[in-house]
């Protein structure tokens, strides 16, 4: 599967005609709620015209379910599959468009296109928060996006052992793990790849302190090698 970063949490998933957004974030709306998240890096306007197959939102946070952004890609002819918890659900159902609006709370499981996907805990502040497990059916590689999270050990019930590449933020702020909680996180899931986000678009962090064996820093806008 390609993958490619599309900056804060946001990520691309492309397998044999199937594309995968997940929190896409092309606009500067966090602005509005604080002044000091302006973007640092401007939209990349090729991104403005991609229509998913399949949009995963993790949380009703403006920096994972921008309704700008939405409003980008689900009105008009639509065909897009939605998977939000029910925070996110009750609110992106309404810009209406003839997409299917699928309730993705922790435990729930949606097949398409030869893949799967499994909403899995997150502990954060809007309490409907979830991660979102991508497993590709064909190969049998599952990729694990935490969302917004801190270090739960009530989270790693939902985890399998067999997790091909970790997403997780590093920035510690917004009741997101830090770097030294998310390297325990890291170890702990025991992934053979951890691509560490979160960082740089909105504020002038780093992965730096993020240490890990196995770390793939993204690059904005770049496929991630795994």
């Amino acid at each position: 599967m390609k993958i490619t970063f599309l900056g804060q949490a946001g990520l691309l998933f492309e397998k044999e005609g199937l594309t995968v957004m997940a929190d896409p974030y092309f606009s500067d709306s966090a602005a509005k709620e604080d002044e000091s998240k302006h973007r640092r890096i401007p939209v990349k306007t090729s991104l403005l015209k991609l229509k998913p197959d399949v949009l995963v939102f993790t949380h009703d946070h403006t920096d994972h379910y921008d309704e700008k952004t939405a409003k980008r890609i689900l009105p008009g002819d639509g065909g897009v599959t939605v998977l939000s918890p029910r925070s996110v659900w009750q609110k992106a159902r309404e810009l209406g468009g003839a997409n299917n609006y699928v309730l993705f709370d922790r435990g729930t499981e949606w097949t398409e296109g030869g893949v799967r996907f499994t909403a899995v805990k997150a502990v954060h502040s809007d309490p409907y928060a979830i991660g979102v497990i991508i497993e590709d059916l064909e190969d049998g590689r599952r990729y694990y996006i935490t969302g917004d999270t801190l270090y739960g050990e009530s989270i790693f019930c939902d985890i399998p052992r067999d997790i091909y590449a970790l997403f997780l933020p590093v920035n510690g702020e917004g009741n997101n793990m830090n770097e030294r909680d998310a390297m325990r996180f890291a170890a702990r899931v025991g992934a053979r790849f951890t691509v560490p986000f979160h960082v740089g678009l909105l504020d002038d962090k780093t992965d730096a302190g993020f240490v890990c064996e196995n770390k793939v820093s993204p690059k904005i806008y770049e496929e991630i090698i795994l």
